[in-house]
């Protein structure tokens, strides 16, 4: 009996130790629900007054509050730290409001996110402005070990949530807000799944979709169905921008039309887009995906770097005018640099957007982020092989965040495309660089029944 006892009080421990340590790779939300989080709610409340001051994020106290402590203890009178709320725990971590204190700034607690990450033992801490003077930490684990998109996300046209944020919030592509793209990737970096859950998010919307993808089509072929055009080679694409152009132009003759319109009509109805137009009046909106870029810009002859002249201009058109138009962006690649060419700088910097995933060297990271927000370029270049899809994504507000695309089969995407072929706008200019899809073979039933010989 002895025995049994001994072995209950020291296998118990174990066991548990070893469920937690289970728990936390293979299902971190049950481990964080039953362990991380009631560790993380003790370790900020012990020691945030201690955390704070050590990080310089306390202030001296008010001449009043300093007279009253001198008053009733007689002990020294130390920095205090910002007015922290009551913590309120969620499914993906652990959310703290605090009052900053009179000339403090977010910017302050957010350069002291990696400091507060270590001191309460969780995977990150976002800082989030909520309104003057108020910040919300964000603690948790790491939610982009085993991606889970969030189950409310905004839903809209040229609104698609592509991937999920490190703060457990969906990563929403907007169209209306940022118009073209930069999607910079290694090979098996987990671009083609990002751009594939782009595409296949944007098929059931009514919008254009059109193609350009010089590898032959291997990327964009499978969605065919669906493109409103798609060109497979530098020459289909040397074709397909100078449409692309001229249906642009015509868009801005149309709002032009639009514009010379009495005096006497209210303002409401003055517009310099084409979303001010009536929606009967209204084109639809065109988004043209560009997979590997640098197969553009690559020549052999003189003729090849007439050619690519041609259409790196007529991108640059596109870029710098399209969004008015309702023609928006999203160009990917490996690299994407000054050495490619003449015009590739200009291309870049009307990209607003940019998602890096994993690159070869520093020097592509650099392309993406380092001209928008140079701290994430060193973050960029630290993701590891073994976590496809993990992307850094920013703009150039200055502000980036670290996101993973969920997994989606190319099988999963290609019956999506297939299953809203009808969706395809018509678009008369992009007819003839359709593709033609065969209609998938019919199946006969099979008959159980053995066929009887006729009688003469």
């Amino acid at each position: 009996m002895p025995d049994v006892t001994t072995l209950m009080e020291l296998g118990a421990p174990i066991a548990a130790i070893g469920g937690a340590a289970y728990a936390r790779k293979a299902h971190p939300a049950a481990y964080w629900s039953t362990v991380g989080l009631p560790l993380s709610v003790v370790r900020l409340m012990a020691s945030y007054g201690s955390t704070m001051d050590a990080c310089g994020l306390t202030v001296e106290p008010s001449r009043l509050r300093a007279l009253a402590v001198r008053a009733t203890t007689r002990r020294e009178v130390r920095p205090v730290p910002p007015r922290r709320g009551i913590p309120r725990p969620t499914s993906t971590g652990l959310r703290v409001r605090i009052r900053l204190a009179p000339g403090q700034e977010p910017a302050d607690v957010a350069a002291s996110s990696e400091r507060l990450r270590h001191a309460w033992g969780v995977h990150a801490v976002h800082v989030v402005n909520l309104e003057p003077g108020v910040v919300e930490l964000r603690l948790g684990f790491d939610v982009l070990c085993k991606v889970k998109m969030p189950r409310r996300t905004e839903s809209d046209l040229l609104t698609v949530p592509v991937a999920l944020r490190e703060d457990a919030t969906a990563f929403v592509r907007d169209y209306r807000a940022v118009p073209h793209q930069l999607v910079l990737g290694a090979t098996l970096s987990g671009k083609s799944m990002f751009l594939r859950n782009l595409l296949t998010g944007l098929a059931t919307q009514p919008v254009a979709l059109v193609g350009i993808d010089c590898k032959r089509g291997v990327e964009l072929a499978p969605f065919a169905p669906r493109l409103s055009a798609l060109a497979t080679d530098p020459a289909e694409a040397a074709n397909l921008l100078p449409v692309l152009v001229k249906e642009m132009e015509d868009r801005y003759d149309l709002i032009k039309a639009r514009q010379g319109i009495a005096q006497s009509a209210p303002d409401e109805v003055i517009t310099s887009d084409v979303w001010g137009l009536p929606e009967g009046e209204r084109p639809h909106p065109i988004v043209v995906f560009v997979d590997e870029v640098a197969e553009l810009f690559l020549v052999a002859t003189r003729k090849d770097e007439e050619r690519r002249d041609e259409m790196v201009t007529q991108l640059i058109r596109l870029a710098q005018l399209g969004r008015a138009a309702g023609i928006y962006l999203e160009v990917c690649g490996q690299r994407f640099g000054a050495e490619l060419g003449k015009g590739a700088t200009m291309l870049r910097a009307q990209l607003t957007g940019r998602v890096c995933h994993r690159v070869n060297d520093e020097a592509s990271a650099k392309m993406a982020l380092g001209d928008i927000a140079p701290e994430a370029v060193g973050v960029a270049s630290t993701i590891a092989a073994e976590v496809p899809g993990l992307a850094v994504a920013g703009d150039t507000s200055g502000g980036w965040i670290r996101i993973r695309t969920p997994y989606l089969s190319l099988a999963d995407a290609a019956a999506t495309c297939r299953e809203t072929a009808e969706l395809v706008p018509d678009v008369p200019a992009l007819e003839p660089f359709r593709s033609h899809v065969p209609p998938p073979p019919v199946t006969l039933p099979v008959t159980l029944a053995k066929p009887r010989p006729a009688n003469g």
